[in-house]
């Protein structure tokens, strides 16, 4: 069954159409890279995912008994977010926000999840240290703790590595397929790094001028006669 399943999905901001007639699935389990030029619309369609941005038409739907409130989001920061000053276990402990309603306060359950998803991350030795402090490896780390804690089955990552030198951003890359081969987690994440995607993913999304939804082989066979490589951020 799929965890969600899009169809005939035409997306856009502000009256203007970015994407349309686009289609595709994403099942328990799979890994898919969401690649295109910039500003092809890869953050749009991610937010319109989670209800961020209205859709112009078409459907999307959800199986499994997967919920909007349980899908993780670690999404581009802002400057002002990457100077957010608040602690470490803090920041981790507010991915349950979404999911408690109008409980005030986090249950020692879920403190000690958040602990345990920290140590996932190899952030253990942070959790009283300022957000605003680390460097932008350990916050990607710190924001990939908060996704794991509102969620057990479907994390959405937009350009987890820009910014991060090569060191971090391959530390990352392996956090995640370990996350997805290792604990079961579905991921959806977008990218700009081509080579990474076709290394890590089990599906690729291209949008463009032409758009394709297909497994990494056959991507690879497309690539050369009908998609250039392409780079850039959205």
């Amino acid at each position: 069954m799929s965890l969600i399943e899009c169809k005939d999905l035409s997306l856009g901001y502000d009256g203007h159409e970015i994407v349309k007639n686009l289609s595709f699935s994403v099942k328990s389990g799979d890994y898919l890279c969401i690649v295109g030029e910039n500003g092809s619309g890869k953050t749009t369609l991610m937010k319109t995912v989670l209800g961020l941005n209205p859709l112009i038409s078409g459907e999307i739907n959800f199986g499994d008994g997967l919920k909007k409130n349980e899908i993780g989001y670690l999404p581009q920061q802002t400057p002002v977010q990457r100077d957010f000053p608040a602690s470490v276990f803090e920041i981790v402990l507010s991915g349950f926000c979404g999911g408690m309603g109008i409980k005030p306060f986090y249950n020692r359950q879920q403190k000690e999840e958040a602990v345990c998803n920290m140590e996932k991350m190899g952030i253990s030795n942070l959790k009283n240290r300022c957000y605003r402090e680390l460097s932008g490896g350990q916050q990607q780390r710190v924001l990939l703790a908060r996704a794991l804690c509102a969620t057990k089955k479907l994390i959405l990552l937009d350009e987890p590595v820009s910014g991060l030198d090569s060191k971090a951003a391959a530390e990352m890359y392996s956090i995640v397929k370990r996350l997805n081969s290792e604990d079961g987690i579905t991921v959806i994440m977008i990218s700009h790094d081509i080579s990474a995607a076709v290394s890590y993913a089990s599906h690729i999304l291209h949008i463009g001028t032409s758009c394709l939804f297909c497994t990494k082989e056959d991507y690879i066979k497309n690539q050369t006669t009908v998609f250039p490589e392409v780079t850039g951020n959205e």
